[in-house]
């Protein structure tokens, strides 16, 4: 009796570990997944495209996909941290707005300088009230910052009274984003570094470590040591401050601006891009280099359709389908791993 029992332990603990290889094979490989599974998609778009229209690999092309997304790419790599450390901005679309005619404003009638530093330094104080507003008073940060875009949009509206701002090209704020080199213009230069830097932040230093035990397990963060309101704090004021150097990006770009550009259009494009190159929804994973992907990613969308002379209706259908694949993906990884 006694061997059958223990020839029955024996035949359990084999089990178990057949199905501890098991689980840890399915770790293995959604972790694969999450890692790279937006260059996948990527790259197979990237060839179509290449086989379907020729304009599509013409250096003039690459280069005007990597500026016209020059302001979404670093709004995007700020939010990433929002959301690994786990809040969420929706008020970007908004400071965007209202650093745009910020900006233009003053450079209208004072240095481009001044008008530079002005917008951003406005684009950090509204991300700083943000994080303070949902640490401090405990407010959901998605109804926090939707509420302020409502107040933010307002301020835009108010300082530019409603009109188009136009400045002209002879201007030393066209220099900003305009100026080459390796006829490569400055706009994307300054996104490749601000990517660059933030990416080594949440990969490479303590702080990112605790952006990552903020988002994944605030509690055990905190019982640990991690002070992860101040680390909330944090990220939302540095994505109110990406916000707003989109903004003066994309007004020294193309010498305009108005308190409606931006908005929710360019908020949900920002969470797409985000969403769909794998950072968690629900906080605590994330990578910058896969939002960098994710953006991109939906802009060679935009450019195929442009390209290939489809209808722009389908491209939100579309943008829409790949939201729910990404946040549907995220939530099963979720599942396996709980």
């Amino acid at each position: 009796m006694t061997n059958q029992i223990d020839d029955h332990l024996d035949e359990l603990e084999e089990g178990d570990t057949a199905l501890g290889g098991l689980r840890s094979a399915s770790s293995r490989l959604l972790h694969s997944w999450r890692t790279a599974g937006i260059l996948i998609p990527f790259l197979v778009l990237f060839a179509v495209l290449s086989i379907t229209s020729q304009p599509f690999l013409h250096t003039t092309n690459l280069i005007n996909i990597l500026d016209q997304q020059a302001a979404t790419l670093c709004i995007a790599a700020a939010g990433t941290l929002v959301l690994v450390a786990g809040g969420i901005d929706l008020s970007v679309g908004a400071t965007y707005g209202l650093a745009t005619v910020v900006a233009g404003e003053i450079a209208a009638h004072h240095s481009p300088v001044l008008a530079i530093v002005a917008a951003i330094a406005v684009g950090l104080f509204v991300g700083l009230l943000n994080g303070l507003i949902v640490t401090v008073f405990k407010i959901n940060a998605l109804i926090t910052t939707l509420a302020m875009s409502f107040v933010i949009g307002g301020l835009a509206l108010k300082v530019s009274g409603g009109n188009l701002i136009v400045l002209s090209a002879n201007s030393g704020f066209y220099k900003f984003a305009n100026s080459q080199f390796l006829t490569v213009p400055s706009a994307v230069w300054m996104t490749l570094a601000f990517v660059v830097v933030l990416g080594l932040l949440l990969s490479r230093t303590t702080f990112g470590r605790y952006m990552v035990a903020s988002g994944g397990n605030a509690e055990a963060g905190r019982l640990a040591g991690v002070r992860v309101n101040r680390i909330r704090v944090v990220t939302f004021t540095l994505s109110g401050g990406a916000a707003a150097l989109g903004g003066v990006i994309d007004i020294s770009r193309l010498l305009s601006a108005q308190a409606a550009s931006g908005g929710s259009a360019l908020a949900f494009t920002v969470l797409a891009g985000i969403v769909v190159g794998g950072t968690s929804i629900a906080g605590g994973e994330g990578s910058v280099w896969r939002t960098g992907i994710g953006v991109l990613f939906i802009a060679l969308i935009g450019n195929g359709f442009n390209l290939l002379g489809i209808d722009p209706l389908y491209q939100q259908i579309v943008l829409g389908v790949i939201l729910l694949i990404a946040v549907g993906l995220d939530s099963w990884a979720r599942q396996r791993r709980s």
